[in-house]
């Protein structure tokens, strides 16, 4: 267990506690691919808005400023020379960025940012992201070792998902860092590995709880008007139950409930599969850009639906976009069959809509309470926990309401509170 006797609780206050954040995900397009990419962009925003001066280093936008300031954050965007020549995203050239990252970034951050403020009599955080960042965690601790100021920096290291475990040295990372999680189901994955980490959930950032634009839920009700308006957005990913959710909608269709699915995933093949097996289910399928990735592309995306049964939306959703499609859904599938948290079904829940989760790392989803949760991935267990809200409007509005008050426990400033204080050291 890593060394470290800092007095945080006295210490956590602005101007005298650092925040650096590890991370390839980051708020530009370039380098937002899922849950991450919004985990981290909210728990920055919220640790600046808190006072506190906070560093994201991430793999940015080529194109864009190395170093941003925006009030208390400072963006780092990293490994830009290797970006410029892989433009498909932050996991293209994974590898290579990577062995920049850990090679380069530590020494950079140690002298530019770290040793002014510890040298003036603060502390510092740092909390890293998943298995890219370990190598860089490693070489700062070794770094701040050296100098001598090991003691006054906290250093942690957070699994999201079980991506890249067998690349990680966990018997060093041990003895180097706090291991921390994301929900109680991660923590279970992760004890064959030698760990168990200390569980500290997923937050939502301030844009999460903005009402939808009005007229925007308006007219794309007015667009699936008559229809049982189903959205899905994750990757496509056998673990997030597609297959399933398409089997979901054909059931529907045979019973009378006129569905309408509008699916947004990602570049995987698995996604072709997908649709191949929805057509193979008798179901009409429109795939259609939403142009600019906003409120009024999803309007002319989702116009003239009475012939489809699958919209599947082939662009950017961007988040005004995203909340008015929650709110404008009856139900949102977030039902994966390995989740490490589910921020999807928290987003739906914040803006009034209906999540409906799968049982791993929802820690937040409480049946029939504030969320349908599933267990299996059989068509009769969604329409069975279903049918009493498609005709009861005041159980439907009871299951909103207790959504959108768990969501607001999850806020990131509560979250930073009540869990990420009390953990930021061990020892």
């Amino acid at each position: 267990m890593p060394s470290q006797v800092v007095p945080w609780r006295a210490s956590f206050h602005p101007g005298r506690t650092q925040f650096h954040i590890l991370s390839f995900e980051g708020p530009d397009p370039y380098a937002t691919v899922g849950g991450l990419g919004t985990r981290v962009s909210g728990l920055t925003e919220a640790l600046a808005t808190l006072g506190h001066q906070t560093h994201l280093w991430f793999v940015g936008d080529p194109d864009r400023l190395g170093h941003e300031q925006r009030g208390d954050l400072c963006l780092h965007r990293w490994c830009q020379w290797i970006s410029d020549h892989h433009r498909g995203g932050v996991y293209e050239g994974e590898h290579g960025k990577a062995v920049d990252y850990a090679t380069s970034l530590p020494p950079f951050m140690l002298h530019r940012a770290l040793l002014p403020h510890l040298l003036a009599g603060g502390y510092a955080v740092v909390i890293a992201e998943e298995w890219q960042t370990v190598n860089a965690l490693l070489h700062l601790d070794w770094l701040l070792r050296e100098a001598g100021l090991r003691d006054r920096v906290s250093l942690n290291w957070n699994a999201n998902n079980t991506y890249g475990f067998q690349q990680i040295d966990w018997q060093r990372l041990r003895r180097a860092a706090t291991i921390t999680t994301v929900s109680r189901y991660m923590n279970v994955m992760m004890r064959p590995f030698g760990v168990s980490p200390v569980v500290i959930p997923n937050g939502l950032g301030s844009d999460a709880f903005l009402p939808p634009e009005p007229d925007g839920v308006t007219r794309v009700r007015r667009n699936l008007a008559g229809r049982l308006a189903i959205t899905k957005m994750a990757r496509f990913d056998p673990d997030k139950r597609w297959m399933e959710s398409i089997e979901l909608v054909a059931r529907l269709k045979q019973t009378g409930f006129k569905p309408i699915l509008v699916a947004r995933g990602g570049s995987e093949t698995h996604g072709a599969q997908v649709m191949t097996h929805a057509r193979r289910l008798g179901l009409r399928v429109a795939r259609r850009e939403n142009a600019g990735g906003d409120i009024r592309g999803l309007l002319e995306a989702s116009r003239n639906l009475d012939d489809v049964d699958v919209l599947e939306l082939t662009s950017h959703v961007d988040a005004n976009c995203r909340r008015v499609l929650f709110r404008s859904s009856d139900v949102v599938l977030a039902n994966s069959v390995h989740e490490p948290f589910g921020l999807v079904g928290l987003e739906a829940m914040a803006v009034g809509s209906i999540a409906v989760t799968g049982c791993t790392g929802e820690d937040y989803a409480i049946p029939g309470h504030n969320a349908l949760v599933l267990q299996t991935g059989d068509p009769e267990e969604f329409l069975k926990l279903y049918s009493p809200l498609h005709s009861n409007d005041q159980v439907r509005r009871a299951l909103c309401k207790a959504g959108r008050a768990t969501a607001e426990r999850y806020s990131w400033p509560s979250v930073i509170e009540t869990s990420l204080v009390p953990h930021l050291a061990v020892g």
